[in-house]
Order: C-alpha cells, then sequence, then structure tokens
C-alpha cells in the first residue's frame, strides 16, 4: 500500500506542485484546503503524513492538532509548513506536536529525503 500524505494547504499551487512531486515518488496524496476538510480526511482516510500550512485563509492550521491527537488509532506524523522562520514560531509547533517545521519556500530535494526518513523508506520512493 502506498504511504499517503494529506496536504492541509489553501494555496492552489503549492497543492499542485507537492502533489506531483510526492505522487512522483509513490506516495498516494490528499489535499484539504481547510481545517474542517482536513478533519474529515483524518477520519475517513487516516495519513501517515500530514504537511500542515499555518496560515489557512483565516484559520490557524494548528488548530487541527487537536483532531489528530483526538484520534486513538495510529497517529500520523505531522509536519508543519510555514513562510515564518522566527523561533517563537518553530516552538509553538513542536510544542503542539509536530515532528517538524519547515519553511517555505521548500526545498523539492530536501522534502523527499525527510519523508523518506520519517516513513523509514528509500529516499526514491516507498
Amino acid at each position: 500500500m502506498l504511504p499517503h500524505i494529506l496536504l492541509v494547504e489553501d494555496n492552489a499551487l503549492v497543492i499542485g506542485a507537492l502533489r506531483l512531486l510526492l505522487e512522483e515518488t509513490g506516495h498516494r496524496v490528499s489535499d484539504a484546503s481547510t481545517v474542517a476538510d482536513a478533519a474529515r480526511v483524518l477520519r475517513d482516510d487516516p495519513p501517515d503524513v500530514v504537511l500542515l500550512d499555518l496560515t489557512l485563509g483565516g484559520e490557524d492550521g494548528l488548530s487541527l492538532m487537536s483532531s489528530i491527537d483526538a484520534k486513538n488509532e495510529q497517529r500520523p506524523i505531522v509536519v508543519a509548513l510555514t513562510g515564518h522562520d522566527d523561533p517563537s514560531t518553530i516552538k509553538r509547533c513542536i510544542k503542539s506536536g509536530c515532528r517538524a517545521v519547515l519553511v517555505k519556500p521548500i526545498q523539492p530535494m530536501k522534502l523527499k529525503s525527510q519523508i523518506a526518513e520519517w516513513l523509514g523508506t528509500a529516499a526514491g520512493g516507498p
């Protein structure tokens, strides 16, 4: 079964680019542009990894963490995506339960190798 990655992002260009990169490396990709949509995917089709944008329109992406923490099943790896690399933002993400924080723009090769590391797979794919 292909590793499932949920992109929680409200920018269609970012979703398209990340989807292309991740599907090319053998991942199944779902996307959600709101916290509510992401919570539905978490409930109905649990992912292995969540790439979570912190700013979703007027919503704080980290508010999704309560939905993730409420699950009794295996918790996905959550990685925050942000344009802010200040220490307070990074600390807030880690404190809320994110495994890592990636600052946009994301370097494709770094993202591929990080996901492979988190999933325990070879860097080229699952």
